[in-house]
């Protein structure tokens, strides 16, 4: 949609269905300020205005994150609220917390705003409507998001509290992580209850249910992630580039696939890179395109049609392990990677197939 400081903003197309589902539910409050069918032109606003709200409270996340020199990649508004792509966490438990305590902070205020405007200022029903609509549900968005549970900011608040104590950021997202598990579990419960004893009575009983699974699914998938990546993370000191390097067979792009392949398992390769004619490395060939192309057309396939130029984030050092593996990979996605020596000779390839096999393993 834009930029913002700098942030790239997108957004889901699945917030058009909540669009749609919120324009229709506030459309019978809207007409009784209104007449339709201008009454689905204010519920749509609403709409706008809520998603408008969300939007300012991940900002917020961001440029406290962008205070302390963090790369926010960007925001993104989707079905059940937004996302801050935030490139690495905090690296301290103080900054932990004021990042995601940025957030709500932001959202409650801009309710007790809405409150204030509504207590001393005179506003026509259409305009009161809104500002009493968006004040709650600054309100609700604020409160929902303190509470205590990945991937919500009070469960990150939660993990730099447990962090500061313990001294042990692992710990405190294994802690917060099932807390969040937990509070799954009970915004489903009360989405059932509700759907069984209050809402049904309004005939709202099979939304409130089917919004309360959403939102429950968000949590618990949210947490398991959180839990997850901390576990692969004790795994990152294990990865070594040399030791997942798949030996490479130089090849010019004109030399048919066949041929190619040919060569590369008279060699043992596991890869195939493009070279010039001078010897140099110009491109990657993909595994995938390779399987995906029949037997009887690879010999009149050139092996170039099936690689990719070598851009700058494609060659790496074959001497990197650990975390600034998993960075130099995360910064530039792939699925094949070219790996040199100091010196600038070709070393091999590394496979990200093949990082997800050590993961697994290890």
């Amino acid at each position: 949609m834009g930029r913002l400081f700098g942030i790239p903003i997108y957004v889901s197309p699945t917030w058009f269905i909540v669009a749609v589902v919120i324009t229709w539910m506030f459309e019978g409050p809207a007409s009784e300020v209104v007449d339709r069918p201008m009454s689905y032109v204010v519920a749509f606003a609403y709409a706008v205005l809520l998603y408008a709200s969300v939007f300012v409270h991940e900002l917020s996340h961001s440029l406290v994150a962008r205070l302390f020199g963090l790369h926010v990649r960007a925001i993104t508004l989707h079905i059940l609220g937004g996302v801050s792509e935030i490139e690495r966490e905090p690296r301290t438990p103080g900054r932990e917390f004021l990042v995601a305590f940025a957030g709500p902070l932001l959202s409650l205020v801009l309710a007790g705003a809405g409150m204030l405007a509504d207590l001393v200022t005179t506003l026509p029903p259409v305009a009161q409507l809104l500002v009493q609509a968006v004040t709650l549900a600054n309100l609700a968005v604020g409160v929902f998001n303190l509470l205590p549970g990945l991937p919500l900011d009070g469960g990150r608040m939660i993990r730099a509290v447990i962090w500061k104590v313990s001294g042990r950021p692992r710990t405190g997202t294994v802690v917060a992580g099932w807390v969040g598990r937990g509070l799954a579990v009970l915004v489903l419960v009360a989405g059932a209850f509700a759907a069984t004893y209050r809402a049904a009575d309004a005939g709202f009983g099979w939304l409130s249910l089917i919004w309360s699974a959403l939102i429950a699914s968000f949590i618990w998938v949210g947490a398991t992630q959180a839990i997850r990546a901390e576990l692969l993370r004790d795994r990152i000191p294990l990865l070594h580039a040399r030791r997942l390097a798949r030996r490479a067979t130089l090849v010019t792009a004109g030399v048919p696939l066949a041929e190619a392949v040919r060569r590369a398992h008279a060699d043992g390769s596991g890869a195939i890179v493009i070279v010039d004619h001078e010897g140099r490395p110009t491109g990657l060939v993909s595994e995938q395109a390779v399987l995906a192309t029949p037997e009887n057309r690879r010999p009149w396939v050139d092996v170039g049609d099936l690689s990719r130029g070598l851009e700058p984030g494609l060659r790496l050092a074959v001497d990197l392990s650990g975390e600034e593996l998993v960075t130099a990979v995360r910064e530039a996605p792939a699925t094949e990677y070219l790996l040199v020596e100091p010196t600038g000779r070709v070393y091999g390839v590394l496979a990200v197939s093949d990082i997800d096999r050590a993961f697994a393993t290890a």
